[in-house]
């Protein structure tokens, strides 16, 4: 049995993220040091965006991807920064570079509206700039979760339609995702499985969600969940490697006869599940035959992502 209290973004232990430098604002200084105001909007009202990034030898994997969803969703919440996705790659290799790091190293890029003239909810009353954080911490996906896999429970809270929260927004403002985690921990499992508005299966809190049925890998139609890198990463490698996918609404019926599930993100790549409602998934412990395929490959395409970063143009 997994033990409790695991998670999708679990890390193995090291002790050089004490004395982690980190970007604010236009300074790289120590975590002790590193603060934003009590009136900054994003701590106030979760108004601002991030993206979580993964270095791989000296590169940021599928930089472009991470960027073309940061700066819709900033266009999309009139979030204006002056800066483009070049600034950005400026700001993150610097922090990297501050804390000698060129792999195994994971971002999290934080663009707030800033700090509020008064605390109050009206966006024009951040005044002052935006704020822009990125923490790089050292960071390799705990073995064990890799090796184990996670627990998910179904949970009451749904990811809703566009027009309350648009899942596309990977916005500060995560209390729902919150909300069904501490569902899902209080039902004894290590993660949430929240479905749509129509009762289908749709994603976790914190990942995007695949199922593999008699050789199909299965994923949700992709309209209430974030529009996750990696996730689209798998559907072209499936595509591009003669695997069945299918975009698709399907039940927990289906969810909880499948093969293999897994879970998809920046952080973990592929990262098995174990169990749904305590229901083991699957005949294998961990990872199944599948998985580890998708695994095999996401890799090899990270590393021809990295390369081609590297191969100077002619």
């Amino acid at each position: 049995m997994i033990e409790l209290g695991q998670t999708t973004h679990d890390a193995e232990a090291d002790a050089r993220n004490d004395d982690l430098l980190i970007y604010v604002n236009g300074e790289i200084v120590h975590k002790d040091a590193a603060k934003v105001s009590v009136y900054d909007s994003g701590f106030m009202l979760g108004d601002g965006m991030w993206e979580g990034m993964r270095l791989y030898d000296g590169c940021w994997a599928f930089f472009d991807e991470h960027m073309d969803r940061l700066f819709n969703s900033l266009k999309s919440v009139s979030l204006e920064i002056d800066m483009g996705p070049a600034d950005i790659r400026d700001i993150l290799n610097r922090t990297a570079a501050a804390n000698g790091m060129t792999g195994d190293a994971h971002c999290r890029l934080m663009i707030t509206r800033g700090r509020k003239a008064k605390p109050f909810q009206h966006p024009s009353l951040s005044r002052f700039g935006p704020t822009i954080v990125a923490i790089v911490e050292h960071s390799k996906p705990a073995e064990n979760v890799q090796a184990k896999g996670i627990r998910l429970a179904t949970v009451p809270q749904v990811r809703g339609l566009p027009t309350s929260q648009d899942a596309k927004f990977n916005s500060h403002s995560k209390l729902n995702c919150v909300i069904a985690c501490l569902q899902a921990e209080q039902a004894g499992a290590d993660e949430a499985l929240m479905l749509d508005p129509h009762g289908f299966v749709n994603t976790t809190n914190a990942c995007n969600f695949f199922i593999v049925r008699r050789g199909e890998v299965w994923t949700s139609t992709g309209d209430y969940c974030m529009n996750g890198v990696t996730r689209q990463k798998v559907i072209d490698l499936c595509r591009e490697n003669d695997i069945p996918v299918r975009e698709k609404n399907y039940s927990l019926y289906e969810a909880y006869g499948a093969d293999e599930a897994f879970l998809t993100g920046t952080f973990g790549a592929q990262t098995p599940v174990a169990e749904i409602d305590g229901k083991v998934i699957g005949s294998t412990s961990g990872a199944g035959p599948m998985t580890l395929r998708l695994r095999a490959l996401y890799k090899a395409l990270v590393a021809a992502d990295v390369a081609a970063q590297k191969t100077p143009l002619i």
